[in-house]
């Protein structure tokens, strides 16, 4: 519902009037304000932070209306379980790849090599806060924080897997009563197509919030921020990159399709992304843009907000790549041993803060206080340029799962082909001329 602003095939719409060349205008006027204004740029902070909460407030809602309509009309619980199976063992496996290739990546290009860091002038209280909440994240208190106190507050409380679980227990619910709440499902699929009118109204915001978020983000660090520590970020972009293009790339390629015509697909949400930092904000216009793509409501509605929790590969990257930067920039040796427990607390520990803010800072320092040589004062090295690599951890996180839902909609045989031909080579009608239900299959 964001590609365009719902202009006929006939009336092409503009290029400045295109949702991206907006976004992309607006982040370019956000960096250089922050470089030759960095006050008034650092001013800027409550702009983007507007345009996240509406993003935000909106999320629950979507989840909940999306799973709850695509559960109850496809009536089969069972597909629904294999739908979820299948997406958790893909999430396992992607997490595995990500985390693998942060640990060769860090051991090939060793960015932390030559700091020599003395650990005692390290200052522990700048990441305290995030140590604390990474000793909060147990298992115990994972699985509780997933069941909210009524369930309403699911709908309120902001946690996606609080509202996941509520959705699908609704849903199954809705489809075992069958046709006597025929009138309850068709309810809700008219405040479905509210919602998402709703969705594209706030969406027309993107680039004030992208302008406002980038302009902080500059106006506060600075470019110069990156000088010290550029080889660990350029390190890190350049890791994503490589499992976007490669590993991501080979995995469409199997499902037959093109991980550069998708991201082209997505442009207009990835520059969100990166204009907001949070793939949060692009949340609400993934699901839809999936559904226009042939992929059904019930897979979408599934894979995507779990994807959100559980399908962090930027996040995975981040993580072992950090943590060794920290190790060799503390001059701290790490065994074979040491780094393959590094990489199964990771795999862990980045699902026991889903849904946490500052989740990847949180997780980072879960699993570096399970290696004893390894201080969690380290972090405080990278604290300062966290901001500029969150944005690269989000657009990798939003791709993931953008190519996860595919997957598993062709696992699933579902994948409507005319659409998603359509949808990816740019040719599908504007959002005005589907029929209504069109993308729920």
């Amino acid at each position: 519902m964001i590609i365009d602003d719902g202009a006929s095939l006939a009336a092409p719409v503009p290029w400045y009037r295109h949702l991206y060349v907006q976004v992309l205008a607006a982040i370019a006027l956000g960096v250089a304000l922050g470089i030759f204004a960095p006050a008034t740029a650092e001013a800027m902070k409550p702009i983007g932070d507007a345009f996240i909460k509406l993003v935000k407030m909106i999320i629950a809602p979507v989840i909940f209306l999306t799973i709850v309509t695509g559960i109850a009309g496809m009536r089969d619980l069972g597909a629904v379980g294999r739908v979820a199976a299948k997406a958790f063992a893909y999430f396992l496996l992607m997490s595995t790849f990500a985390l693998v290739l942060g640990l060769i990546v860090g051991n090939l290009v060793r960015p932390g090599v030559g700091l020599n860091i003395d650990p005692a002038s390290l200052d522990a209280a700048k990441v305290a806060d995030y140590a604390t909440k990474a000793h909060a994240s147990t298992v115990t208190g994972f699985v509780m924080e997933v069941i909210p106190d009524t369930f309403v507050s699911a709908l309120t409380a902001g946690n996606i897997l609080q509202t996941l679980l509520v959705a699908i227990l609704f849903g199954v619910a809705l489809a075992l009563v069958g046709d006597r709440a025929a009138k309850v499902q068709s309810a809700l699929e008219q405040i479905s197509i509210v919602m998402f009118k709703l969705v594209a109204i706030i969406m027309k915001l993107a680039p004030l919030g992208a302008f406002g978020a980038m302009a902080f983000t500059i106006g506060k660090y600075g470019i110069a921020t990156l000088a010290n520590l550029a080889l660990l970020v350029g390190t890190f972009y350049a890791t994503s990159l490589l499992f976007v293009l490669v590993i991501l790339g080979a995995v469409a390629r199997l499902a037959g399709f093109s991980i550069l015509r998708l991201i082209s697909y997505l442009k207009a949400e990835l520059l969100l992304v990166l204009g907001t930092s949070s793939s949060e904000s692009a949340l609400p216009s993934l699901i839809e843009k999936m559904e226009r793509a042939g992929c059904p409501k019930t897979i979408v509605g599934l894979v995507v907000p779990t994807g959100y929790s559980f399908n962090l590969d930027g996040t995975n990257i981040y993580m072992t790549l950090a943590a060794l930067f920290i190790a060799q920039a503390l001059n701290v040796d790490l065994s074979v041993g040491q780094q393959l427990l590094l990489l199964g607390v990771a795999m862990l520990s980045s699902k026991g803060a889903a849904g946490v803010t500052g989740a990847g800072f949180i997780t980072l320092a879960a699993t570096l206080s399970i290696i004893p040589d390894l201080p969690v004062a380290g972090m405080a090295l990278i604290l300062g340029v966290d901001r500029f690599m969150s944005e690269c951890r989000s657009l990798t996180n939003f791709i993931g799962n953008a190519v996860a839902t595919v997957v598993v909609t062709r696992w699933e045989g579902r994948l409507d082909r005319t659409m998603f031909d359509a949808a990816l080579g740019g040719t599908e009608p504007p959002v005005g001329d589907l029929p209504q239900g069109a993308v729920a299959n």
